[in-house]
């Protein structure tokens, strides 16, 4: 009689996105590198950071979103250690992603399960499971201080509350202006 095997159709909701795990991927090593020390516990790997990390990365945010929503709504999956608000590095204000940190794992599993893709100030979100919170980390990494994305959008985006980058030089029409 033959086998059958089962094959799932669809994808754990409680795992690492495809980003967060590319930037685990092994890089080649050296030959003229020392061999790492036998005497220590080897550090845990990309994944297994990843497995038991507690923090999410929330994004897709509105700039208008406020830290007290975000724990009224994070709070449904477990207590929250704390939140943090990613800023503009030159204004200081909101810019449309933050970071959630659970006291448990199970809880941030829990969110990224029943949370992701849900409707925030008529936003979807996006969560994905983060290997922790380091200062600095808080900063829009884009040139402009917010988001990166936010630099390529080139309208008025009023559900999220920003703007794209600028018209042009030299146009007078800066950050939507005159559209």
């Amino acid at each position: 009689m033959p086998r059958f095997s089962m094959h799932h159709t669809v994808e754990r909701l409680d795992k690492p996105s495809s980003y967060a795990l590319s930037k685990y991927k092994k890089k080649p090593r050296n030959r003229d590198d020392p061999l790492p020390s036998t005497d220590r516990a080897p550090s845990p790997t990309g994944e297994e950071r990843l497995a038991n990390a507690s923090t999410l990365y929330i994004g897709n945010l509105s700039f208008y979103t406020t830290e007290d929503q975000i724990h009224e709504l994070f709070s449904k999956t477990g207590p929250i250690r704390r939140i943090v608000m990613g800023l503009d590095r030159y204004t200081k204000t909101p810019c449309g992603f933050c970071f959630v940190e659970y006291y448990t794992s199970t809880d941030a599993k829990d969110c990224l399960k029943f949370l992701s893709g849900t409707k925030l100030d008529e936003r979807l979100i996006r969560c994905d499971i983060d290997e922790g919170f380091t200062e600095g980390r808080q900063y829009g990494r884009g040139k402009s201080g917010g988001q990166v994305r936010d630099e390529y959008r080139e309208e008025f985006d009023p559900g999220r509350g920003g703007f794209g980058k600028r018209a042009g030089p030299g146009t007078g029409e800066e950050f939507g202006e005159g559209m």
